[in-house]
C-alpha cells in the first residue's frame, strides 16, 4: 500500500497563495499518474488537477491559470501551487497516486481555507 502525505494547507486570503505538497513513499514513484482532489463541507470531491507520469498535465475549469501541479520524481514529490485564491476554493485538499495496474491510494487530506 502506497503511502501519501500531504502539507501545505492553511487559512489564507482572498487573492492569496498557497502551495500543497503531496510525498509518496512508493518504489517506482516515476511510473505513477498523481492527482489533487478537493471537496467542500456538503459537497462531492471533485478532481483538481492531474499529472501524468510523462508530466502532462489537465486542470478542472475553475482553477485554470491559477493552479499548477508538478512534480519531483527524485524526490517523489508532487506540488500544486494555487495563486489568485477565492472562497470556493476552500475545501480539504486530498492527493491520489494511479499506479499502473490502475491502483489507486489517497492521503489524509490538508484543509485550506481561503477568508478574509
Amino acid at each position: 500500500q502506497v503511502q501519501l502525505v500531504e502539507s501545505g494547507g492553511g487559512l489564507v486570503q482572498p487573492g492569496g497563495f498557497l502551495s500543497l505538497s503531496c510525498v509518496s513513499s512508493a518504489s517506482f514513484f516515476s511510473l505513477y499518474a498523481i492527482n489533487w482532489y478537493r471537496q467542500a463541507p456538503g459537497e462531492q470531491r471533485e478532481l483538481v488537477a492531474s499529472i501524468s507520469r510523462t508530466s502532462g498535465t489537465n486542470y478542472a475549469d475553475s482553477v485554470k491559470g491559477r493552479f499548477t501541479i508538478s512534480r519531483n520524481n527524485a524526490q517523489k514529490t508532487v506540488y500544486l501551487r494555487m495563486n489568485s485564491l477565492k472562497p470556493e476554493d476552500t475545501a480539504v485538499y486530498y492527493c491520489n497516486s494511479v499506479d499502473p495496474r490502475g491502483m489507486t491510494s489517497w492521503g489524509q487530506g490538508t484543509q485550506v481555507t481561503v477568508s478574509s
